[in-house]
């Protein structure tokens, strides 16, 4: 008996020490800022037990908590069209400000309500626990389009580098009645083939000890079918961070599957450059491009 009162107790303690984390929000602009989950209330737990943080640059470490970071469409320009953003950072920590709210300011004053996400981490091999949170802030969308001014049938996903993996993710793993309209992928990491993929991302995913067949498996090249949503690769040739033959495995398989798919490559830029407003030579191009692509989807 004792014994059994020993564990209870344990695990109460566990579960405190969980919910008493310290969860953090960088400095934003958005319209508001909804708390969907954290470690002890998820389907899932990354099991991360140190409290979250900022770094210099606003990264955010040790996630533990879903947090979305709404910002409305310019009412004057309201497409009802919605994306939810994922920013990267390697699965190590959330490029929240850049490959975020920069990017949702943008699309905002565009007529595109953006959303996003503060998502938890796999922490090496929580695997389930980024596309969990990635599949939340969709239906999160959805379910509240009315109060968004959306159209739930134009809710989309974009994603940088390792928030470009979780997009394709997103958009290969999700049953199809609950995918994303459309995936905008920068700089992404497809593949986790050996010379061609970030070798930390995959890593941190799937473990330090993952398999050749768990890593095909999350290859998503090896994922896409005829269901995979329309999408657009933006990226740059001299990228040594994601070789570009990344994203062209993908591509080509979106294309032997008949989806929509477009593909720019710019000559230089090099990895990290979604959102670093007046840093990237070609920023007005990608953007032109982007709104350009965004406006012959239905």
């Amino acid at each position: 008996m004792k014994r059994v009162i020993f564990t209870l107790l344990a695990l109460s303690f566990a579960i405190a020490t969980v919910s008493a984390q310290k969860t953090v929000d960088s400095p934003n602009k958005a319209d508001k800022v909804v708390r969907i989950w954290d470690n002890s209330t998820a389907p899932h737990s990354n099991e991360e037990t140190k409290d979250e943080n900022l770094d210099k640059h606003n990264f955010v470490g040790n996630t533990s908590q879903l947090a979305l970071y709404i910002y409305k469409a310019d009412k004057a320009k309201n497409t009802r069209r919605c994306i939810v953003i994922l920013p990267g950072g390697g699965y190590s920590r959330v490029c929240i400000t850049k490959e975020g709210y920069n990017l949702a300011e943008w699309l905002s004053s565009e007529g595109i309500t953006a959303i996003v996400v503060k998502y938890r981490l796999p922490n090496y091999g929580h695997k389930e626990v980024p596309l969990e949170d990635a599949q939340a802030a969709l239906r999160y969308a959805r379910e509240h389009a009315k109060e968004l001014d959306i159209d739930p049938a134009k809710v989309g996903i974009m994603g940088s580098s390792a928030g470009g993996h979780l997009a394709a993710y997103t958009s290969t793993f999700t049953p199809d009645d609950q995918k994303p309209n459309f995936s905008v992928l920068f700089y992404p990491v497809i593949t986790g083939t050996t010379w061609q993929t970030h070798m930390g991302t995959f890593n941190r995913l799937l473990g330090n000890d993952r398999t050749p067949e768990m890593t095909k498996h999350y290859s998503l090249e090896n994922r896409v079918t005829a269901t995979t949503p329309p999408t657009i690769l933006l990226l740059s040739d001299d990228d040594r961070v994601v070789p570009p033959i990344s994203s062209i495995r993908y591509y080509e398989a979106l294309k032997h599957y008949g989806v929509k798919a477009t593909m720019y490559i710019f000559p230089s830029g090099g990895h990290g450059w979604a959102g670093d407003d007046g840093n990237f030579k070609y920023e007005k191009e990608y953007k032109h491009l982007l709104l350009d692509w965004l406006s012959t989807l239905k």
